[in-house]
Formats: C-alpha cells, structure tokens, sequence
C-alpha cells in the first residue's frame, strides 16, 4: 500500500467518526457550546451527510488503481 492511498483511508475514517459523531449528536439532542457559543442542532443535520459523502468519495478515490 503507498502512501497516498494510506492517507486517503486513513482520512476516510476520520469522515466517518465524524459523520457518526454528529448521528449520535442528533439522536441524543446533545448540546454542545464553544466559548460562549451554543452550536446549532442545524449544524448536526448538515455535517452527517457532507461527511459521509466525503468519507466515501475518498474511500472509493483510494481504491481507484493507479494507472503508472
């Protein structure tokens, strides 16, 4: 396995953890505050989708066999 392909699996899962992060979030209505600012739960309906399908779009790119 090159390197590449190791980077793109490995930022593959950290998509995933974080898609499954914010579920999670969404399922148990966890509130979560930065500083002094309460984070949405609007945020948490975005972020599962747009992480799972760059957490796909990269498991599939490193799956892609180069062509050198």
């Amino acid at each position: 396995m090159n390197p590449e392909k190791t980077g793109l699996r490995v930022a593959s899962v950290f998509f995933g953890l974080f898609a499954i992060g914010h579920l999670i979030r969404l399922i148990n209505q966890i509130p979560v505050q930065v500083g002094n600012h309460q984070i949405p739960m609007g945020v948490s309906c975005l972020a599962p989708i747009i992480s799972a399908i760059l957490c796909i779009w990269l498991w599939r790119l490193s799956s892609v066999r180069s062509t050198r």
